[in-house]
């Protein structure tokens, strides 16, 4: 429930952003784990209200990368500039002089995640379409972003002492370890780095943005695909999952699909030791344990048909 109390701090950020307005209430936005999320509802001068959301990164990602409120603003500048539907940017602190840590304020998108969409295939084509128009846009312009391939270089790199064999880690690691680097055969793109149902919202049927963008970074569009290839099997089945891979590519003609069974195996190692956390209920581990189990399969395959 929204917040009666006006949060001081809030307030001077309504403030910073805009001298002439009031916070009139402010409630916490659930369903992220990377970043602490407030919305606002503020009163301009006029009398007029709007909606505003406070970011404030989490350790992992400011450790990663300390510029991460900076280059969100920038970045979702430049996709306000390119017609991609993503919240508009209001401003960003990394001061310290309110919050201890840096912190971007973005536009309130009213709309909501969809899990059970009464048009699935209308929901995938809306989505692939989305994730199509994100990987036009030139990297050139995005340098200030990181790079794909060296994070999952890294990560690679970072064997832990344990690994999980429930999600068969050693020969995934293996197999990657194997070809790694894998040479670039698309051009640089923009990937949304965590692109899945959750950062979709929708209203009236439409998607209205996509959110969470402080995982970007520029690579192979097809290791965007990978990832959201097994999220939306998780979510949807493998039926979806191939549906969405066939609109996304008649969308990206001339793609070069050739490393894509290596780009889904790079989205097999990221719920490593992690997926009861990312589960949150031992029913839903098991079914993403099974469709997991079964896309890594799909992938193996397609290497060894080669």
């Amino acid at each position: 429930m929204p917040d009666t109390q006006i949060d001081p701090k809030l307030e001077q950020v309504a403030r910073k952003v805009d001298a002439q307005s009031r916070l009139v209430r402010s409630w916490a936005l659930t369903g992220g784990i990377s970043a602490q999320v407030t919305a606002l509802e503020i009163e301009r001068l006029g009398g007029e209200t709007e909606k505003w959301v406070v970011r404030q990164h989490g350790a992992a990602d400011r450790a990663s990368n300390p510029n991460i409120a900076a280059d969100e603003f920038k970045l979702l500048t430049i996709l306000q500039a390119n017609g991609i539907r993503a919240p508009k940017p209001y401003a960003f602190d990394a001061s310290g002089e309110i919050f201890a840590t840096p912190y971007i304020v973005l536009e309130y998108v009213e709309g909501e995640p969809e899990f059970a969409p009464p048009d699935l295939d209308d929901f995938l084509h809306q989505a692939a379409t989305a994730l199509a128009e994100i990987h036009r846009i030139d990297g050139a312009e995005l340098a200030f972003l990181p790079e794909q391939q060296a994070r999952q270089t890294e990560k690679l790199r970072q064997r832990p002492a344990q690994l999980d064999d429930s999600l068969d880690e050693g020969r995934i690691r293996a197999a990657l370890e194997a070809v790694w680097p894998v040479k670039q055969v698309n051009p640089t793109a923009l990937l949304h780095g965590d692109f899945w149902p959750g950062n979709l919202l929708w209203r009236e049927g439409k998607l209205a943005a996509v959110i969470d963008w402080e995982n970007a970074v520029l690579g192979d569009p097809l290791a965007d695909l990978g990832n959201t290839r097994l999220e939306m099997l998780w979510a949807f089945g493998s039926e979806a999952m191939e549906r969405f891979t066939a609109n996304y590519l008649a969308l990206r003609t001339g793609l070069n699909t050739i490393n894509l069974p290596y780009w889904d195996l790079c989205a097999a190692l990221r719920p490593a030791s992690k997926i009861g956390d990312w589960a949150g209920d031992p029913i839903i581990e098991r079914k993403m344990r099974d469709g997991h189990k079964w896309f890594v399969m799909q992938a193996f395959e397609k290497l060894a048909s080669r």
